[in-house]
């Protein structure tokens, strides 16, 4: 299977997500356009003020993040592969009356796909990476995109948590793939297990050394890292919250990383 075919998998995949998450409680798109803010304490303390500053959102999904930026005062622009994620976000913005723009493209190709337009901010968060083979041609992306002086924050689950196998009973999984294809079917999603979908999938492990050696490669200097012991989404298996806001596993408790978050900056 070549790359392409990876994507264009990939790419029906999250259009089936889209349509069952825009219902699900995970999302909860009722507070949600009632004000409620989808960011969590990690980005916005990774991220801190965005009024007045360009912010381009990488891999956006159906745009809650990007529109929650938004309401910070960020001038948002958000990118995605899906087509109806992207559709989603256009409508979703329209309706709440916030300035955002939302693109559909790769990642790999935002730099043509915007123009080359550059940003004070690239954000990208939560189950990114791993649907992108290779991790330097994904940093001279984001990369590019930045201004001189531009901040890239990437908040992204822990490489160690998908070595084990879906049950976390097993190490199933090469920490670093080193770009080899995982090819995987799925019932339901993360947002709601139980919904009547199955999802055919390619994807890929890469291990913070890589990620950040990526980054380093690109031109940019590396200035905040950081791995926490928890994670915002109770998404695990066998799960528990404290504090709030908080989950660990029970099984684990503060022994295994589940979140990292870093901040790398193109040089002025």
């Amino acid at each position: 299977m070549a790359e392409a075919d990876w994507f264009a998998l990939n790419r029906a995949a999250w259009n089936e997500r889209t349509r069952v998450h825009l219902a699900s409680k995970f999302y909860d798109l009722a507070s949600f356009r009632a004000g409620a803010s989808s960011l969590k304490t990690i980005e916005l303390d990774q991220v801190g003020d965005v009024r007045d500053k360009t912010l381009l959102h990488l891999q956006c999904h159906f745009g809650q993040d990007t529109l929650s930026w938004a309401r910070l005062g960020a001038r948002v622009t958000g990118l995605d592969l899906s087509d109806e994620a992207i559709k989603a976000a256009r409508a979703l913005a329209e309706e709440l009356s916030l300035d955002a723009r939302f693109v559909e493209a790769n990642t790999y190709d935002a730099p043509a796909a915007l123009g080359g337009e550059t940003f004070d901010i690239v954000f990208t968060s939560y189950g990114v990476l791993g649907w992108l083979p290779d991790m330097a041609r994904w940093a001279r992306a984001a990369a590019a995109c930045l201004k001189p002086g531009g901040v890239l924050h990437l908040i992204e689950f822990h490489p160690v948590v998908w070595i084990f196998d879906d049950a976390f009973e097993r190490v199933a999984y090469a920490y670093d793939g080193q770009g080899e294809p995982i090819h995987t079917e799925q019932t339901g999603t993360y947002a709601d297990r139980d919904a009547p979908v199955s999802l055919q999938e390619v994807g890929f492990n890469h291990g913070i050394g890589t990620v950040v050696t990526a980054l380093l490669d690109a031109g940019l200097t590396l200035e905040r890292l950081r791995e926490l012991d928890w994670s915002p989404y109770d998404i695990f298996p066998d799960m528990e919250e404290g504090p709030p806001g908080q989950f660990r596993m029970k099984r684990f408790g503060r022994r295994l990383p589940l979140v990292y978050a870093l901040s790398a900056r193109r040089p002025p």
